[in-house]
């Protein structure tokens, strides 16, 4: 469910950029949809975790300045930087010994040391990815192009990255999990 709440500021970011062909118009929808969406778990659970403040911050502070200075370069950065935000916060916890996967996913998930710490490796290297690949796709094709690699390129990749990690978890997960 928090997936699909998280996909709503996308969709509606992509549904006005299609409609207007207007990146600017588009980021604005996107960040009162991030502020409301922010504002409606905070009213619910009275609390937002790191990764939401993170993502609350950069939408409204790439986005404003996306709108306010019209240009879309910052607006196409602010998926890298989440990205790579993601992966140092899971790279330096490995570092210093605190795994955030297990942290986060450990309640529901019975794994091996090893297998949290490779599994959190794999995720440094494909948020890495994911940010490279962004920023790519930004500036080797066209505006138009980034936008529906925003929401169905990076969002397929996504879903074929959390897929392998099922097959992958799958064969360490014990029957009750």
């Amino acid at each position: 469910m928090k997936i699909l709440s998280d996909l709503i500021a996308v969709v509606l970011f992509f549904a006005v950029y299609t409609l207007t062909k207007n990146i600017v118009w588009a980021t604005a929808a996107a960040v009162v949809a991030g502020v409301l969406q922010a504002g409606v778990v905070w009213l619910k659970y009275k609390k937002l975790d790191t990764m939401q403040w993170v993502g609350l911050v950069l939408i409204v502070v790439f986005g404003g300045a996306t709108i306010l200075l019209r240009d879309p370069r910052f607006i196409m950065w602010k998926p890298t930087v989440l990205f790579w935000a993601g992966a140092l916060v899971l790279g330096l916890g490995e570092l210093l010994g605190k795994n955030g996967l297990k942290a986060v996913m450990g309640k529901e998930l019975q794994l091996d040391g090893r297998i949290w710490r490779k599994l959190a490796w794999i995720w440094v290297v494909f948020l890495v990815f994911m940010g490279i690949a962004n920023i790519a796709v930004a500036y080797m094709f066209t505006e138009a192009q980034w936008v529906n690699y925003k929401l169905f390129g990076s969002t397929g990749l996504m879903v074929f990255f959390v897929i392998g990690q099922g097959v992958y978890l799958s064969r360490h997960l014990s029957r009750e999990d």
